[in-house]
């Protein structure tokens, strides 16, 4: 039995009408639209004929058609008109995520703010997704002469794929043996994981196909990257100034123009695998301009796949204990407000009386 064009107009509109309403759809209602100009009886017969198809179910002997399974794939994949938001609704969706992304980046300020002023020192507060997305799966299909789609399944249930042309001629039993090779040792890995050696180790292992490993890698990097969203705001630079190790105007200034979120780039993957508060001592520091001074941090979670980070930087000789303790207590109280807004505030600012025991 052949899906004719009018066939799909009538599947499409009774699929429109049982969204709307929730009811069984009859002929009558099908013939009273006014795009529809069918008779009750051919309308009828489409039904039936659409029915014995698989695209319509028939929940009670005189009750109307709902779409099966089977009709509810067939509109999606081909019947259902564009929809196109109204002004309101985008107005809506746009003010939601702007108060949420405003929330985080005016988060990120004041903690840092916040932090710097309750230690007397330069503070640093980060905001980041979990660890950013990996790769949970490679597919590899032949897409006719010549070319490839590359698709990836990521941590986060997203997919990405990409069309890619064949420098070579390869069989589809060689894109098998390049797929069991990349989901056997590019899976679960961050950016940094893609390594020179890892690549010339796979491009051995996949034999004919191997030269779409280079491709494949940069592709799934560059993907992963785009995963990964961090906003840093540094404050307090001038309270080094206090410090007498910076009394010297060329040290200081030295110091102070190299305080920036760029300086502070690399502490997020610092503390990625860290539990706890982290101390880095002046030459441990990943970043060049960091090595004449220490660097405290500590996390905190801000949920919705996000996590925060606060840190200080200061001389070697800094108060470590108390410095330890003021920025737990920040961690606890921002991850219990993030957890419970209505029931958290943030101080304003923590005084010395409320750290004696530090």
């Amino acid at each position: 039995m052949e899906l004719t064009d009018r066939k799909k107009k009538v599947l499409r509109s009774i699929v429109d009408l049982y969204i709307r309403t929730a009811e069984p759809v009859g002929s009558k209602a099908i013939c009273e639209l006014p795009d529809l100009h069918y008779s009750s009886a051919t309308i009828r017969n489409e039904m039936a004929d659409l029915t014995a198809m698989g695209y319509l179910e028939q929940p009670h002997t005189s009750a109307g058609r709902i779409p099966s399974t089977a009709g509810y794939r067939l509109y999606v994949d081909e019947l259902m008109s564009d929809y196109r938001l109204s002004m309101d609704e985008t107005r809506s969706i746009n003010t939601a995520i702007e108060e949420k992304m405003q929330k985080v980046d005016q988060m990120v300020e004041k903690v840092a703010k916040l932090v710097s002023q309750a230690t007397d020192l330069p503070a640093i507060s980060v905001a980041a997704h979990h660890g950013g997305a990996t790769v949970k799966r490679f597919d590899l299909i032949l897409a006719g002469a010549g070319s490839i789609i590359l698709v990836m399944m990521l941590s986060n249930d997203e997919v990405a794929n990409k069309l890619i042309k064949l420098p070579v001629q390869v069989s589809e039993g060689d894109l098998n043996v390049l797929s069991a090779v990349l989901n056997a040792s590019m899976v679960e890995l961050s950016p940094e994981g893609f390594t020179q050696a890892l690549m010339d180790r796979v491009m051995r292992s996949a034999g004919a196909a191997g030269s779409l490993v280079p491709v494949i890698v940069d592709f799934t990097v560059e993907t992963l990257r785009r995963q990964e969203k961090t906003d840093v705001a540094v404050a307090g630079h001038v309270r080094l100034l206090d410090q007498p190790e910076y009394r010297d105007i060329d040290k200081a200034q030295k110091m102070l123009s190299t305080l920036d979120e760029g300086a502070f780039a690399n502490l997020p993957a610092v503390m990625q695998n860290a539990n706890g508060t982290k101390v880095i001592v002046g030459p441990e520091n990943v970043s060049e301009e960091l090595k004449d001074t220490s660097v405290v941090m500590t996390k905190f979670d801000i949920g919705d796949g996000m996590q925060g980070m606060i840190g200080v930087v200061g001389p070697t000789r800094m108060d470590y204990a108390k410095i330890t303790a003021r920025l737990s207590y920040f961690a606890e109280s921002l991850s219990k407000m993030f957890a419970k807004p209505e029931k958290m505030q943030l101080p304003e600012r923590v005084s010395e009386d409320d750290h004696k025991e530090a």
